[in-house]
């Protein structure tokens, strides 16, 4: 991602949904005062968003996103992750064909995401339009590609394909998702129940 990139996505962008953000709260008391994940469930309102909905969601996504990556990232996950991974796609080799694949056909502006689904107990990869996120369904996100026009034109044009392609093997942090799916255990029981030997 080049410099170039960055300035203008997370300077102007990014930068524009929290100004955004910032001011419909100041005219809202009933918003004003949630967490940021919370201000998202609320204002999807069950699939009827609020005017809020979507720099809140932008927000909160462009925060992820970025924590969704590092210097030198790319390369495999190790451990527990990468068990899962194998668990739920076969392969890692697999999960990253079905992340690319979502990256190409994602019609329009949105996102994909590696998440962890409480309900099926399973990785998987969705792709959701516009602002919208997987937590307003309770997924849990692992990682995320944010695939808007503004986060890939400038280094790659139309070629999103080279644009994932640079994601998965030098950019996304696998440390980050590591610590991210350990939290997410904490709330979804990913095995079998292990019974102490008294």
């Amino acid at each position: 991602m080049s410099r170039r990139t960055l300035e203008m996505h997370w300077g102007e962008h990014h930068r524009g949904y929290v100004e955004g953000l910032n001011k419909q709260l100041e005219k809202d008391d009933i918003l004003y005062g949630h967490t940021l994940d919370e201000l998202v469930k609320v204002t999807y309102n069950n699939g009827n968003p609020l005017p809020e909905f979507n720099n809140a969601a932008q927000v909160w996504n462009h925060d992820f996103f970025w924590e969704s990556m590092q210097p030198g990232g790319g390369d495999m996950p190790r451990l527990g992750l990468l068990e899962q991974i194998e668990k739920d796609f076969g392969s890692f080799t697999n999960f990253k064909e079905k992340f690319l694949e979502a990256a190409l056909t994602l019609f329009g502006s949105g996102w994909v995401w590696l998440v962890l689904k409480r309900t099926e107990r399973c990785l998987a990869v969705v792709k959701t339009s516009n602002a919208i996120n997987p937590i307003v369904w309770d997924d849990i996100p692992i990682i995320s590609l944010d695939l808007w026009e503004h986060a890939y034109y400038l280094d790659y044009k139309n070629d999103k394909g080279k644009y994932a392609n640079v994601f998965m093997n030098h950019l996304v942090s696998w440390n980050a998702a590591a610590a991210r799916m350990a939290r997410a255990e904490a709330f979804v029981n990913l095995g079998e129940p292990k019974i102490p030997i008294a």
